[in-house]
């Protein structure tokens, strides 16, 4: 099973960051599109990122921006998402990353006296539609190169968005990530749809937690992490190391290595 780490913050530029892959023994980097050097147009670089690859032996795998909303109900806000994911796409396929990462995004939400009202789910039609559109887009670019995108759970999925990913996992080309952290801090609510879904899960993150804290350092928490590795190894899945520190990773990188994972 593959581990690889995600992009940190202490890292200033690519270099630092495959220096750090390579030494630790990881096998592929989550490139980050939250952070400036990991737009399009520095993604769309891809003869330099091949060589970086192919030189250090790793591989890249891609987390798209957490903002990304392509069903914000202003047609050009979900353009410019549409268009970043489409041209993120193409640069994959030339860089041969086997997936791009993507979080729902829960959208806005209308406070009444007595409840919140997600827009997205009040207007589920406009969502479901929007997603139709982006499923379609995502295979027409991607053709049958196998890249995967993976859905992370995050906070608890809203029921709108289940209805939403089931149908995006109509298509091969969606798949699940199950952010193992994620999972444990808000009460582990969104278990029971992933394993139910078990077979469609792609790509693990994995940290340790502790109450409502999370990316901890492996080992330091109460994160059964043998038995989410375990079903990450059954199902085929490779693992991103999620810490934010370096210090946190190479600790983590270390306990893995001692505990035989």
């Amino acid at each position: 099973m593959d581990f690889g780490m995600p992009t940190l913050i202490e890292n200033k530029n690519l270099e630092e960051t495959v220096a750090l892959c390579k030494e630790l023994g990881l096998q592929f980097i989550e490139l980050n599109m939250n952070f400036p050097m990991y737009q399009v147009p520095c993604l769309e670089k891809t003869d330099y990122l091949n060589e970086l690859a192919q030189k250090n032996d790793i591989y890249f795998t891609i987390h798209l921006d957490e903002n990304l909303n392509v069903c914000d109900f202003n047609r050009f806000v979900s353009d410019a998402y549409m268009e970043t994911v489409e041209r993120t796409l193409k640069a994959a396929r030339k860089i041969h990353a086997p997936l791009l990462n993507m979080h729902m995004n829960h959208g806005i939400y209308i406070t009444l006296p007595d409840k919140k009202v997600r827009l997205f789910g009040e207007y589920l039609e406009e969502y479901l539609s929007a997603f139709e559109r982006f499923r379609d887009m995502c295979e027409r670019v991607a053709g049958d190169t196998g890249i995967k995108i993976c859905i992370e759970n995050t906070d608890g999925y809203q029921s709108f968005e289940r209805e939403a990913i089931d149908y995006l996992l109509q298509s091969d080309m969606f798949a699940l990530t199950w952010d193992i952290g994620h999972s444990h801090t808000c009460g582990n609510v969104d278990e029971e749809f992933l394993m139910e879904r078990r077979h469609r899960l792609y790509h693990f993150h994995i940290h340790d937690g502790q109450g409502s804290k999370n990316h901890q350092t492996l080992g330091t928490g109460e994160i059964d992490l043998h038995q989410r590795i375990s079903i990450a190894r059954a199902c085929g899945c490779r693992c991103v190391v999620e810490t934010k520190t370096i210090a946190a990773l190479r600790q983590s990188v270390a306990w893995l290595q001692k505990s035989g994972e």
